[in-house]
């Protein structure tokens, strides 16, 4: 008995049937579960199927299969189908098979029994299981009684199987014919063909043309070798006389080269060669009909003649050429059609043509094929009583003969009475028995060739086995599908079926479907469904059962998965993942993106990765993509996809191309470029830019945008000018990176476009114009340089115009007189010609100083603080210049009570031209005030007239400060200081008070009418409550700004409280400390430093008055090394006591008394050095302030000449206290430009500015001067500060 083994290696994907899900896996590899079958037959042929294998497997134990069990006969190694053999070749046919009991052969040579072994010469090959012969001592002779068709059969008590036609041919040595080779004469320019003619031969050989020398003849379009091995010439000339063109023969089977004779061409010359029309020379009819076999080559040739020498063209008419599998050879005289198909059939013509006509040849294609298999018989293992159906079936061109042997005999030579039928061309055994095993061939040939196939039909008897392992374990998840095995093996088939723990089968459930393999698949898995299945298999030989445990776990799902998201490079996304899993089984949780894992990539710091989370941070374009959750045990996965798109600024454009060049001669030029990558955002425009490398390198300049659909443009360019374009592509996201630049075109010069903007004329001295402008930018020079053709005339007077070119943008004209118009014009000019007609631009020379002030009207106060300040405009013809406005300076001279004689700050307002009148704020009420009001033109300040005005009165200030000193529990003393200021003059006080702690709102008020008075004691207060008090200053206008302060009396505040009182002691002094409570009321009380011990020695001390908010008192004069009792007294009444002692090493007995010691006489000295002190300061003050001049001489000063013209329309603040030195008049203008106005620069002066318009349209502000700037002129005069150098600059 054998033992067999399934076997262990197979592929664990193949045994998943396939109708299986991809996602479901077993606990354990399982076999392959084909697909159902119908039949007893079919399934008993599926079965059986593995029993080879299994023979054939070792090492075994499953399985016990009869000892007597054998193998039919296969053909394992045969011969190939032709065998050609050469003299001295070793001649052997192959013919080996397999089988048991073990083969025997036989051979046929043309249909009649061959004996190798009785063969004089042939050696019989006695290796088991072979039945090859050789034949030795080969000669030419000797082979050739060999060759025939031979066939080769292997038998057994099974069967016998047959090999395929061998036919053998023997060839002897190849030799060229004796031939007298005659010399081939031809005149000059025709056409001649040398004969090859090799010997034939059963193998192909190669040609070749050489001379004696071995040199290859060179061939091209004239000379060329035709696929017959002759060498033809469409025309020759005379370097082709030669009387050595041999023909050489390689015979590869022979492994030799022969070679004709040589051949003479002999060509004659002539000076009169003849042009004619191509003549085909091969093929020579007009039209041929071809044969081409299915799968392999076709070469078709044309070969033509003619001079001038023809070429040769290839036509399909029928269709286009299969570009893909055709070549042309040979100087396009070969078409080769490769791997050749049905659909190549038809007609191909080749046209040889040269300038004087053509020729042609139609080739005719047809087709054919050698037969090839469309459904080849397979041999089959078979139980008794089944039925066997063999298919043969052939396809080929013309359809091929199919004929059928058993055991190698034909089917027309067996007796009638068998079992076989023939039925649509397959060969059909029925009710088989175990005496029916046989081997069956199948032969079909048509006249290109024939298949042969061998196909047994093996019948046995084995009893029913199961090969799938016994109490096997599965395990799968809810809603999918299960596949429980049982793979069952016997003859007759065994039938199958699964039966529950009742012994019920299975099938009542839809869910339920077998297999004819044995499997049973449940789907739509349920949690009940876990449990014990039975399956058993059963044939007349026997029955067996196994049982196989089904465990149904929970799916795997993913509850919220990633979800798909648009975000800007740069950014960060994350996604989320959450699933649930089956809790008994292992699970994880993994991050991919198209379909690679990301823990694979291993960028650590683009990915952090959690089960649950993936976060992607920097994100590039390159990290769009799909990105997935994969939640996975070993039995299931789920997935859940998001897709990420990157978005941001577009990418460079790839690539530009400029076109159209022609244009440029008018200035323009096709720009193209290929689109730019979006990144996930539309393009909105393209931006073209341009740089001119000669003119201004690395600097880009726009020429305009276009839309996001359009990707060429003509440009409209300017005349020479050196363009390198580039293109920037823009979406929502903004600008991409610009693209490569272009390759630079220069436009042809011109003549100007455009004339200067902007020309002005105005004069910066009193005799003088200067005419300035914008000077062209360099694209709209038109040509290499730009100059400028100024012209101008007095206005209103129809004369000559006055020109001259210059290069700068700026003239000056000089000796002009004094404010006149002037007619301006300003044409730009290059080498090519001059720009268009200038606009005509009024100008005017230099200004002078204004001659006349304006008339002031009397000053109205609008109230204590304002006033409106009115005048008469200045005559126009006295302004000599553009009226720019009028300045406006005001000062304060002092309080109506008494003049102040410090200098003051002077205030401006600067107002336009247009308007008469001033409103000046912020003013001290009750005062004193200087007014000047000036002309201003471009030039400078005119003459001054000049106001005195008084501010009325206002209410004053609050009062400097308010004490509040505990007298008693009912009465408060209130110490107060006047107000800062009075505003007019003070006619007294107004004190408020109220309580704040009962309830009440009710205020006390009373006049306090003196207003030299400083304190006031208040009365009847209640000890109990607190109080706030108000103190206002009067004047006839009315009570001022209120100072509050808020208190008790001293009941409210308790006993006095010296926490935290200190004494520390020097040698001669001693200070004592204390921190007052916080709302204890202020209060008065003494400091007596008493002198312990001998008092003789020591000078008596008077106690001190101290006020309890002062928080610390000095006592000086104290005698070193002396104790002293330091005592705190109110009323006689001791507050506090303590002790502290000096430092030192003794007392110092006390000098008789003198008047140096007085206390008058100190106080004396020392008011003397304060008032010193305070006399130095004032006079330094005043000098550092300027004090040396008076106001007056400095408003008589003359203006200076060297003041810089103001600018129309704009106006500053200045103040007249700012002493600015003016040099001499500017030097006279000449050709070149002068700067404009004074060297001075308006931020010299650092001033702020606070700028408002009155109602009345004027300006308002007011300056902080710096210290004197040096002059910058010659003399030592100062000029009052001019509107066009103001102090700040008004913006």
């Amino acid at each position: 008995m054998w033992t067999v083994r399934e076997r262990k290696d197979l592929n664990p994907r193949s045994r998943v049937p396939a109708t299986l899900p991809s996602g479901l896996s077993f606990s354990r590899a399982r076999p392959a579960l084909p697909r159902r079958a119908a039949g007893a037959a079919g399934k008993m042929a599926m079965a059986l199927r593995y029993l080879w294998p299994l023979l054939l497997c070792s090492p075994c134990v499953l399985i016990q299969i009869p000892e007597e069990l054998m193998e039919p006969p296969i053909i394992t190694e045969q011969s190939p189908r032709r065998v050609v053999v050469f003299p001295t070749d070793d001649v052997s046919l192959k013919c080996e098979a397999s089988g048991k009991p073990e083969v025997k052969f036989r051979w046929t040579r043309d249909g009649i029994l061959f004996k190798p072994r009785e063969e004089l010469g042939v050696t019989v090959n006695q290796a088991p299981h072979s039945g090859s012969f050789s034949i030795t001592g080969n000669s030419s002779n000797f082979a050739q009684s060999f060759q025939g068709t031979y066939r080769c059969f292997a038998s057994n008590k099974l069967g016998t199987a047959m090999s395929h036609e061998i036919q053998l041919m023997a060839e002897g040595t190849p030799k060229w014919p004796k031939e007298t080779v005659k010399p081939v004469e031809v005149e000059e320019g025709e056409s001649v063909i040398l004969p090859c003619h090799p010997p034939p031969s059963a193998e192909p050989l190669r040609i070749y043309w050489m001379n004696s020398k071995i040199l290859h003849i060179k061939q091209d379009e004239r000379v060329t070798m035709g696929q017959n091995g002759n060498l033809y010439f469409a025309n020759v000339l005379t370097s082709d006389n030669h009387s050595d063109y041999i023909c050489h023969a390689h015979f590869p089977g022979t492994r030799t080269i022969i070679q004709k004779e040589p051949i003479d061409l002999r060509v004659k010359a002539t000076n009169s060669m003849m042009d004619r029309k191509p003549r085909l020379l091969f093929p020579t009819n007009s039209s041929s009909h071809l044969v081409a076999l299915q799968g392999q080559p076709l070469v078709l040739e044309c070969i033509a003649e003619g001079f001038p020498t023809p070429t040769i063209k290839w036509l399909r008419p029928s269709g286009p050429m299969p570009a893909d599998r055709v070549t042309y050879q040979n100087h396009n005289k070969t078409l080769q059609l490769l791997n050749v198909v049905e659909e190549d059939d038809g007609e191909y013509r080749c046209l040889a043509e040269n300038s004087l006509g053509s020729d042609r040849h139609a080739y005719y294609v047809t087709v054919e094929a050698a037969p090839y298999w469309l459904h080849k018989p397979q041999s089959h293992l078979y139980g008794p009583g089944e039925t066997a159906r063999l298919e043969c079936q052939v396809q080929g061109r013309p359809q091929p003969e199919v004929t059928w042997r058993i055991n190698g005999i034909p089917v027309e030579e067996l007796g009638k009475d068998q079992k076989y039928r023939i039925h649509h061309g397959a060969l059909v055994l029925s009710n088989l028995q175990p005496s029916d095993t046989m081997v069956t061939q199948c032969e079909a040939r048509n006249r290109h060739g024939l298949l042969l196939a061998n196909a047994y039909i093996y019948v046995v008897e084995l009893p029913a086995k199961i090969l799938t392992p016994d109490n096997e374990t599965y395990m799968a998840v809810q809603g999918r599908t299960a596949y429980l095995l049982c793979k069952a093996f016997g003859a007759p088939v065994p039938s199958v079926q699964w039966l529950d723990r009742d012994g019920k089968t299975v099938l009542q459930d839809e869910r339920f479907f077998p297999y004819a393999n044995g499997t049973l698949g449940i789907r739509d898995l349920q949690a009940n469904d876990t449990g014990h299945y039975f399956c058993q298999a059963a044939n007349d030989q026997s029955n067996m059962t196994i049982v196989a445990n089904l465990q149904v776990k929970d799916a795997t799902r993913i509850m919220q998965g990633p979800r798909s998201a648009i975000e800007k490079r740069g950014s960060r996304v994350m996604f989320t993942c959450r699933a649930s899993f089956d809790p008994s089984l292992q699970h994880s949780t993994t991050w991919r993106r198209d379909a690679l894992d990301l823990q694979e990539l291993g960028d650590s710091d683009k990915y952090f990765i959690e089960e649950e989370r993936l976060v992607i941070h920097s994100l590039d374009y390159s990290d769009q993509g799909n990105y997935s959750c994969v939640a996975s045990t070993k039995l299931d996965m789920a997935e859940s996809r998001a897709e990420l798109l990157v978005v941001g600024s577009p990418g460079p454009v790839p690539q530009l191309e400029l076109s159209d060049r022609h244009l440029l001669k008018q200035s323009q030029v096709r720009l193209s470029w290929s689109p730019a990558d979006d990144h996930n955002a539309p393009i909105e425009k393209y931006d073209i830019e341009f740089e001119d490398k000669e003119m201004a390198p690395e600097k880009w300049y726009s020429l305009g945008k276009v839309p996001g659909n359009q990707t060429s443009t003509t440009l409209k360019l300017s005349p020479y000018v050196h363009y390198t374009f580039r293109v920037t592509a823009i979406n929502k996201y903004g600008p991409g990176e610009p693209s490569p630049a272009s390759e630079t075109v220069v436009t042809p010069e011109a003549a100007p476009e455009k004339n200067p903007m902007d020309v002005k004329g105005e004069g910066n001295e009193t005799n003088n114009m200067v005419i300035t402008w914008k000077p062209l930018r360099w694209m709209d020079w038109n040509a290499p340089q730009i100059q400028y053709r100024v012209q101008w005339r007095p206005q209103k007077m129809q004369g000559a115009w006055q020109e001259q070119i210059v290069s700068d943008p700026f003239l000056v004209v000089s000796n002009t007189s004094t404010f006149v118009p002037y007619e301006i014009k300003v044409q730009a000019v290059n080498s090519q010609g001059k720009g268009p007609e200038p606009q005509i631009t009024i100008g005017y020379s230099g200004e002078d100083y204004p001659e006349a002030s304006p008339l002031l009207e009397p000053v109205e106060a609008l109230n204590s603080s304002t006033v409106l300040v009115r005048w008469q405009s200045v005559d126009p013809a006295l302004v000599k210049g553009h009226l720019r406005g009028y300045n406006v300076t005001y000062w304060w001279e002092g309080s109506q009570r008494k003049h102040s004689k410090r200098h003051v700050h002077k205030g401006h307002v600067v107002v336009p031209a247009n308007a008469t009148s001033a409103i000046l704020g912020g003013l001290r009420p009750y005062s004193s005030y200087q007014l000047e009001v000036q002309a201003f033109n471009g030039r400078g300040l005119g003459p001054a007239s000049r106001v005195t005005f008084n501010t009325p009165e206002g209410v004053p200030g609050h009062p400097e400060s308010l004490h509040l000193e505990c007298q008693s529990d009912t009465s408060l003393l209130l110490h107060w200081q006047p107000p800062l200021s009075h505003n007019g003059v003070l006619t007294g006080y107004v004190l408020s008070y109220q309580p704040l702690n009962d309830g009440s709102k009710e205020q006390l008020s009373f006049d306090l009418p003196d207003p030299e008075l400083r304190t006031h004691n208040l009365t009847n207060l209640s000890p109990r409550l607190r109080y706030r008090f108000q103190l206002q200053a009067t004047t006839k206008e009315g009570p001022g700004e209120a100072i509050v302060r808020e208190g008790g009396t001293m009941a409210l505040s308790g006993t006095p409280d010296f926490g935290n009182i200190s004494a520390m002691a020097g040698e001669n002094y001693s200070v004592v400390s204390w921190v007052p409570k916080e709302g204890q009321c202020n209060f008065g009380f003494q400091i007596w430093f008493k002198a312990l011990g001998d008092e003789k020695l020591v000078a008596r001390l008077p106690p001190q008055y101290v006020s309890y908010n002062q928080s610390s008192y000095t006592q000086w004069d104290l005698q070193p090394d002396t104790d002293y009792e330091i005592q705190l007294l109110k009323e006689q009444v001791l507050l506090h006591q303590m002790a502290v002692k000096t430092n030192g090493t003794g007392r110092v007995r006390l000098p008789p008394t003198g008047f140096a010691t007085e206390g008058w006489f100190i106080g004396f000295v020392s008011a003397i050095v304060v008032l010193l002190l305070v006399l130095l300061i004032l006079c330094f003050i005043k000098r550092s302030k300027g004090g040396k001049y008076s106001v007056k001489d400095k408003e008589d000063t003359q203006v200076d000449s060297e003041a810089r013209p103001m600018k129309d329309e704009t106006f500053g603040e200045y103040s007249d206290n700012e002493e600015k030195a003016f040099g001499s008049s500017q030097p006279s203008l000449n050709g070149d430009i002068k700067p404009l106005g004074s060297d001075d620069s308006l931020a010299d002066y650092g001033g702020s500015v606070d700028v408002q318009f009155n109602e009345d349209g004027s300006f308002i502000g007011q300056y902080s001067g710096k210290k004197e700037k040096e002059a910058a002129g010659g003399n030592d005069s100062s000029g009052a500060a001019s509107p066009v150098n103001p102090a700040g600059t008004l913006e």
